[in-house]
């Protein structure tokens, strides 16, 4: 079942902005998606060339994102899912993940993104057993958030709330705090937070990022290991706890290449 029709907080939609890169769109273009522009494609290039391995970091986050999910539906019984920051669509998105795994999975994205909210139609191709909806909503709003979500959700019954690589762009660290915190506690007991951010301990990694936010883009701010740690106060960790991206349950056979980041997926009691 899907629910493509615009919210009614939506309103006219923003023009695409072309004029500078944009990070949605740049992970696109990492990830092989064609829902991209040239200053998008420069400003990658550009990346890369300072920090070769945003690539491989990109992509695995989307595997990382895969595992989870299998997880917390094969292991959990978790059939909800909030996709914050949901970014253009690729292969393999959320719903599909969760639909493949469990046909009558709902899934709900969060974005405010105009070129995500044009693309947003092929995100509510889902199954028809489950639900996918998209929610357009600023991420500081973590109230409408989840007033939005109840439509699709039954937030009387554990959610998988999915923070990744989307904190960073809320760049004052004590409002990134708030606004995850108050996603989080809106979701009832039993219900976990899947979580992938970028660490700030590589050098040539802080080096793209800082030509990067240069260029007039939206800022992303690297953070410290301890600093994202705070995200699972007060949650119980699975196993294996707080790694890196490829370190979080890998699949059998697959080389674990260790990359700045830090990852987890935690219960809230």
């Amino acid at each position: 079942m899907t629910d493509g029709t615009p919210g009614p907080d939506q309103g006219p939609e923003t023009k695409i902005n072309t004029d500078v890169p944009q990070s949605a769109r740049i992970w696109n273009y990492w990830l092989g998606g064609t829902d991209n522009y040239e200053v998008d494609r420069i400003a990658g290039d550009e990346y890369v060339s300072l920090y070769p391995g945003i690539v491989p970091l990109a992509r695995a986050g989307r595997y990382f994102m895969d595992r989870a999910i299998r997880f917390l539906i094969h292991e959990r019984g978790i059939r909800q899912f909030m996709d914050c920051g949901t970014g253009l669509p690729t292969v393999d998105n959320t719903h599909e993940m969760a639909q493949r795994a469990a046909p009558e999975a709902r899934v709900v994205y969060v974005d405010n993104d105009p070129l995500v909210l044009a693309h947003a139609r092929a995100l509510m191709t889902g199954t028809d057993e489950g639900r996918t909806a998209y929610i357009d909503c600023n991420l500081h709003d973590p109230k409408t958030i989840l007033d939005r979500a109840a439509e699709t959700l039954d937030l009387t019954r554990p959610v998988a709330l999915l923070l990744v690589n989307v904190m960073g762009h809320i760049v004052d660290p004590d409002e990134a705090m708030r606004v995850a915190r108050g996603l989080i506690g809106g979701l009832p007991p039993g219900s976990y937070l899947i979580l992938d951010d970028c660490t700030d301990d590589n050098e040539a990694f802080n080096a793209a990022q800082r030509a990067y936010d240069d260029t007039g883009a939206i800022p992303f701010r690297l953070r410290s290991r301890e600093f994202l740690s705070g995200y699972f106060d007060g949650l119980e960790i699975e196993e294996p706890g707080l790694v890196t991206v490829n370190e979080w349950r890998p699949d059998v056979g697959v080389e674990v290449e260790i990359l700045p980041t830090l990852c987890g997926v935690a219960r809230k009691p």
